[in-house]
């Protein structure tokens, strides 16, 4: 098969995911026959998605060119970037390059599909370069609220390009060294083609605030609570956090237990790579707890989205099998609700003042993405011939756009792009040439792909008006109606309250039934349709509601 003319020695960038919206990074980057994949994540599901557990990319267009795919490339451990491996990597064989720590994530995901010997995979350190066809890619160290982030920096034929991840710029980590300014300086020097940059809160004015100042609410937070158990919820993968509860915990004496399966995932990952100190052996399994008064325990768990499943969520409904909410206990929320959470959150809150127990969720958090002040710093550095807002909403690379634009980015070289689009990049011109198949690809259960935006619009339409069958038996030579129509109502009506709605529905069926046999119509799809439309309009007319409307007929 003949390529395309314009793709022959033509730089291609082509965003897969993390346009538009918050997760499912995917972005591939394209040169002749060879293409390098950055990130792999997933997206949580949105309130218009009953049912499904996540959504990863539509990657249609890897697989028609699998064939030229030299390796996916990972900046970081959050779901957001790694979650879709597992689904990925089923339908494309190639080699997995990415840090310490998020390979080991990754390994876990890995372990729970059975694909441990199916994925190749490679761990690269900073500083480290790996050749991948046409390109070359430098890890760079930066900083975020996880540790091994890196940035990228993919040495094309048409000029390098800066690929940050997600990244702050904090000069006091708590663990491990400070952002790799001095390099992005130095690639700066050299020329770069384009800035691919986080535009998670470049709507955000100043500096973002250093972890190491969460360090000081928590030694005032543990003060004030000498007698009370403390409960800190926070992101798992948010390792530093973690290590300042601890660090915080021996200086008073407290022993910590961690819960929540994906917290002892990844604090069980960073322990073993030495990435936690636990001074003293402080940390405790949960069995331990009853050991300790509550007073010297804290309790490090998830759930701080809300999420219904989370062991914080259970501990305030009641329903943790372990660990009981007691009044005076002091919960702490260490994050700030992503948005969409707002409500789940705020519904966990009550619950947990509702039992007594004091709720403390301002000052206990600082993000772990660049600000605008330090977005500008990156673009200082590097300055780019071309910007690139990656990773956020529309408002959020609009944002970005107007940054890269205050310090002297042409307007006509700061490409806002969406999910599929094909940019097609050199020192002469930046355009916008194509789009490819992109979208959503919904995960329920052990299904992958299976439900899409019938099966969602039907879900939705039975949450929001219930569902109404109607069975009905036709003899299978005579065609006479031999029982029913019966009805038969799930989160319609209460029927017991509603018997003459009911009864009279199913004269509106049976009516429906003998027009269509006094005719002579026996196609069972043209009785089930007349049967729903001349119940959708009764029903309508009696109740302004609109449920699905299920007619079964049964031959005997």
């Amino acid at each position: 098969m003949r390529k395309r003319k314009q793709n022959k020695d033509k730089l291609r960038i082509i965003p897969l995911g993390g346009l538009d919206g918050i997760g499912m990074n995917m972005t591939a980057f394209e040169y002749n026959d060879s293409i390098i994949v950055v990130d792999c994540g997933l997206a949580f599901p949105e309130d218009d998605m009953p049912g499904v557990d996540f959504v990863i990319p539509d990657i249609t267009y890897l697989k028609e060119n699998a064939e030229k795919i030299r390796g996916f490339v990972i900046t970081h451990g959050h779901e957001d970037h790694i979650g879709a491996v597992p689904y990925v990597f089923k339908d494309i064989k190639t080699t997995l390059y990415t840090t310490k720590l998020t390979m080991v994530l990754i390994e876990k995901k890995l372990e729970e599909h059975g694909m441990m010997k199916t994925v190749k995979r490679r761990v690269i350190k900073y500083g480290q370069s790996v050749t991948l066809g046409a390109f070359r890619v430098e890890f760079i160290k930066t900083n975020h609220s996880i540790q091994d982030a890196a940035a990228l920096a993919i040495y094309t034929p048409e000029g390098i390009i800066v690929h940050t991840g997600d990244f702050k710029v904090d000069y006091t980590p708590v663990y491990g060294d400070a952002i790799d300014l001095q390099r992005f300086a130095e690639l700066g020097k050299k020329g770069v083609l384009a800035l691919m940059c986080d535009s998670t809160n470049a709507a955000r004015p100043g500096f973002t605030m250093s972890e190491k100042t969460v360090g000081v609410v928590f030694d005032h937070i543990f003060a004030e609570h000498k007698r009370h158990r403390l409960i800190i919820s926070t992101f798992a993968s948010n390792v530093d956090r973690v290590q300042q509860i601890i660090n915080t915990a021996v200086k008073y004496k407290r022993k910590v237990c961690l819960e929540g399966r994906s917290m002892l995932n990844v604090i069980g990952a960073a322990v073993e790579l030495g990435y936690i100190d636990d001074h003293m052996n402080t940390i405790i399994s949960l069995d331990e707890l009853g050991n300790y008064p509550p007073e010297k325990v804290v309790l490090i768990c998830t759930g701080s989205q809300g999420e219904e499943m989370a062991a914080l969520s259970r501990m305030a409904a009641n329903v943790h099998k372990k660990v009981k909410i007691m009044p005076g206990d002091a919960v702490v929320f260490s994050s700030h609700p992503i948005p969409g959470n707002e409500k789940a959150v705020s519904n966990v809150i009550n619950e947990l003042s509702e039992i007594g127990a004091e709720v403390i969720f301002e000052d206990a958090h600082v993000s772990g993405h660049a600000c605008q002040e330090d977005i500008k710093l990156m673009y200082a550095l590097i300055q780019p011939q071309y910007a690139i807002p990656v990773h956020g909403e529309r408002r959020h690379l609009q944002a970005q756009a107007k940054l890269a634009e205050s310090i002297g980015i042409p307007s006509r070289n700061v490409i806002l792009m969406h999910n599929g689009d094909v940019l097609e990049l050199s020192e002469k011109r930046a355009a916008i040439v194509d789009k490819v198949q992109s979208g959503n690809i919904y995960v329920d259960g052990l299904g992958v792909g299976d439900v899409g935006q019938v099966v969602l619009r039907d879900r939705q339409k039975l949450a929001e008006d219930g569902i109404v069958i109607v069975v009905m038996t036709l003899d299978g030579y005579s065609h006479q109606l031999i029982a029913g129509p019966d009805i038969v109502s799930r989160g319609f009506v209460y029927v017991k309250e509603s018997e003459s709605l009911i009864e009279e529905a199913n004269r509106v069926a049976a009516a429906a039934v003998m027009r269509c046999l006094d005719r002579h119509i026996t196609d069972w799809s043209k009785i089930k349709s007349q049967v729903r439309d001349e119940l959708t309009e009764f029903i309508w007319k009696r109740t302004q509601r609109s449920p699905m409307i299920l007619p079964i007929i049964m031959e005997a």
